[in-house]
């Protein structure tokens, strides 16, 4: 996506965070497509309230219609690929910081819940589920380095939904890093 105004992600940021188009995109993200009846049935809502969801999706451009699917009132949808990283909060208008806070929390629970799953589901280092945590001293520009070849390698090893060979399932992974803070732990000196 092109560089965004501070309307645009904050509209993006609401929209990402209401349940229902969470819900579409998630869908979306694991059968590929769907049109406003199938996703009504799976979401246990109405069709108006999908199809009007959907319409909202795809003016921010996260999904789109299949045409070649789609004929009269029937519309087929199918997610886009999207990328965004949040700007520095303090660059932030007052809006946009709420509505990219209000995501995060929504963030933060889906993600302890898949924690909590991959954990649960841990069969060793063979297993589907896989867990790592680990510490270790890095410069910034070693983890600016760490984080462009993580990406380097979501690049190579992962694939469209379409594009996926015979046995692969759908991972959700996620990255996080932060420095320690800065200060004493048990009278040691920690940080730069």
């Amino acid at each position: 996506m092109s560089e965004m105004t501070s309307v645009e992600r904050t509209a993006l940021y609401k929209s990402l965070g209401n349940p229902v188009r969470r819900r579409i995109l998630d869908y979306l993200g694991r059968h590929g497509e769907a049109n406003s009846t199938v996703l009504a049935k799976e979401l246990g809502e109405s069709s108006g309230t999908t199809s009007y969801h959907l319409r909202k999706l795809a003016e921010q451009k996260l999904i789109e219609e299949i045409p070649e699917k789609s004929g009269g009132r029937e519309r087929w949808w199918r997610s886009l690929p999207f990328s965004h990283t949040t700007p520095d909060p303090a660059t932030m208008e007052p809006a946009e910081y709420a509505a990219a806070e209000q995501l995060a929390l929504l963030k933060i629970e889906l993600d302890t819940r898949l924690f909590r799953r991959a954990h649960a589901e841990y069969r060793g280092p063979e297993g589907w589920a896989q867990v790592r945590r680990t510490g270790t001293w890095m410069t910034r520009e070693d983890l600016h380095a760490f984080v462009r070849a993580y990406e380097e390698l979501l690049d190579r090893y992962g694939r469209p939904g379409d594009d996926a060979p015979e046995g692969a399932r759908r991972v959700s992974l996620r990255f996080y890093a932060a420095p320690d803070p800065v200060g004493e732990w048990e009278g040691e000196p920690t940080g730069p």
